[in-house]
């Protein structure tokens, strides 16, 4: 059975950070293990704390995974802190440098609490992106990462290269937070675009009307890395990454009173469905 590995925050409301990873490994058939890095108190309305976990307990449960487990391929989530970044990524340097390594670097919940302090955006940028096989960021991430606001499709392209150039193989900018979102109509598709060994893909799908968001970021790059785990090259990862969350957030469950959680097991319970 392949093996992935989630190193990020966990989620009491279930809908995000390693409890969506973990479902998401399920969903595709991958054992999924875990490296906790800070537990938050939250649901689908907002964080209301946070507490990182001692980096010395986070550089032993990562320890303690790749000591026992053949782990194909490693999703990297919430990490708050600069000391947490610099503990996971000289791990990674040292231990799992054949590994794919896909980041999401999350900043911000999608009720729009901060998960990110200050000092660790120069920490990701200069420790970890430089690592990754692929870096998902959304548009509000990618805008603080590379210090200038996306508003158009080239805007886009231009942020995916300048992350480009921080390091990472290849870079995954997801079109979800487009300033034209909240417009009425709203778009008509969400595209998303990957820049992959120099060449430009885009992949499409119609836009949702739905509140059921919580979780979307983190299970998007849980799908690409159980994907990448199973051996698919990475272009045809993302493609059915999007099309399983796509119809997560279709079919999902409408839970909570705020951004509600996804459906990530609707292969099972709906399978008639295309993928």
């Amino acid at each position: 059975m392949t093996v992935a590995l989630s190193i990020a925050g966990s989620d009491s409301g279930g809908g995000a950070g390693i409890q969506a990873d973990l479902k998401t490994f399920q969903a595709f058939g991958l054992f999924g293990t875990t490296a906790i890095t800070s537990v938050t108190a939250q649901n689908s309305c907002g964080v209301r704390a946070v507490a990182d976990v001692p980096v010395e307990v986070v550089a032993a449960q990562i320890h303690a995974v790749l000591d026992d487990f053949p782990v194909a391929a490693i999703k990297l989530g919430m990490m708050s802190s600069a000391a947490i970044i610099q503990t996971v990524a000289d791990l990674l340097k040292t231990r799992a440098a054949a590994i794919p390594i896909i980041l999401d670097p999350v900043m911000v919940a999608t009720s729009g609490d901060r998960l990110l302090q200050p000092d660790a955006v120069r920490a990701m940028i200069e420790q970890l992106i430089p690592l990754a096989t692929v870096v998902t960021p959304n548009l509000p991430e990618a805008e603080v990462l590379t210090g200038h606001s996306i508003a158009s499709p080239q805007e886009m392209r231009q942020a995916a290269a300048r992350i480009a150039s921080m390091g990472p193989a290849a870079v995954l900018m997801k079109g979800g937070h487009h300033p034209t979102a909240d417009l009425h109509p709203a778009p008509a598709e969400a595209v998303d675009l990957l820049l992959h060994q120099g060449e430009f893909h885009q992949f499409s799908l119609p836009w949702l009307h739905t509140n059921n968001t919580h979780g979307t970021g983190c299970t998007l790059s849980s799908a690409v890395a159980a994907l990448v785990a199973l051996g698919h090259p990475l272009p045809e990862a993302v493609l059915r990454a999007k099309r399983y969350v796509h119809n997560a957030m279709r079919l999902a469950p409408n839970l909570g009173h705020g951004n509600g959680p996804l459906l990530h097991f609707w292969q099972s319970e709906f399978p008639n469905q295309q993928p």
